[in-house]
């Protein structure tokens, strides 16, 4: 188990959307151990009672990131408990490898809402807080298929490059106000939501030679990139995607 290596009187207060997920529940016990209030919410109570009992003080809550007035209501209800809040890491996601023409409209619709609505949502909530206090980090987690063409990545790609859009957008927004808004863009990462596509050694040993690091991204790879983000260490960061993808949307290795 990891342990908080000191407590800081004043912790910083980190909501995490989908705090249960690979990602989101490697960034959470990283922020914990740093002695950050971490509150977080996800769909799954046992997954919830399970990251609570293992690191223990985090403020986790059932809630479903379409949900926007229950998004809205958590972001208050932290607020009213902190008196505000520091950072907002968004780990909401989906996976649709799809050809467009196979693509049904529920699938499309599906993939949108829990990419970029919940991202949306997450975003109008938090940031009302934030620039009430002049200060606040957000990031959001795009992927490398809104930068790279990949086949049967229509559906995916187009949710995650309107994120990459909210992010441009809303930092040009809100920076006057002391808010910083950014998003990091993973390769294949080994998580739950990726068990079942790397469960095939076939399918593994291509994605890893897609990646010019040659391996396939482990959740800590792309939440210590989060973390970092989220702190003052980046004051001077704000409208950016950073990617985390062992090379692979920029880089042709031989």
């Amino acid at each position: 188990m990891n342990k908080v290596l000191s407590k800081p009187s004043d912790p910083r207060v980190i909501i995490i959307a989908g705090v249960t997920g690979g990602i989101g529940s490697a960034l959470a016990r990283q922020l914990w151990s740093q002695g950050c209030l971490v509150a977080g919410f996800a769909r799954h109570q046992d997954r919830l009672d399970a990251l609570t009992e293992e690191c223990p003080g985090m403020e986790l809550s059932t809630l479903d990131g379409c949900d926007s007035s229950g998004v809205e209501a958590f972001a208050a209800a932290v607020e009213a408990r902190h008196g505000r809040i520091d950072g907002y890491a968004h780990c909401i996601g989906s996976l649709l490898l799809k050809p467009a023409h196979i693509t049904r409209d529920e699938e499309w619709f599906q993939t949108l809402n829990v990419n970029l609505s919940t991202s949306f949502y997450g975003l109008r909530a938090v940031v009302k807080v934030m620039q009430k206090h002049g200060k606040g980090s957000i990031v959001m987690t795009s992927s490398v298929a809104a930068k790279m063409g990949l086949s049967n990545h229509e559906a995916i790609a187009a949710a995650k490059a309107g994120v990459e859009g909210l992010v441009r957008a809303a930092a040009a927004t809100y920076a006057p106000r002391g808010v910083r808004i950014n998003a990091v863009a993973p390769g294949l990462v080994e998580t739950p939501l990726t068990e079942r596509l790397l469960s095939n050694e076939q399918v593994r040993k291509v994605s890893e030679k897609m990646h010019p690091l040659g391996f396939i991204g482990r959740p800590s790879d792309v939440a210590g990139l989060m973390s970092w983000l989220l702190t003052d260490e980046s004051a001077w960061v704000t409208g950016q995607v950073w990617s985390c993808d062992g090379g692979m949307a920029d880089l042709r290795a031989r």
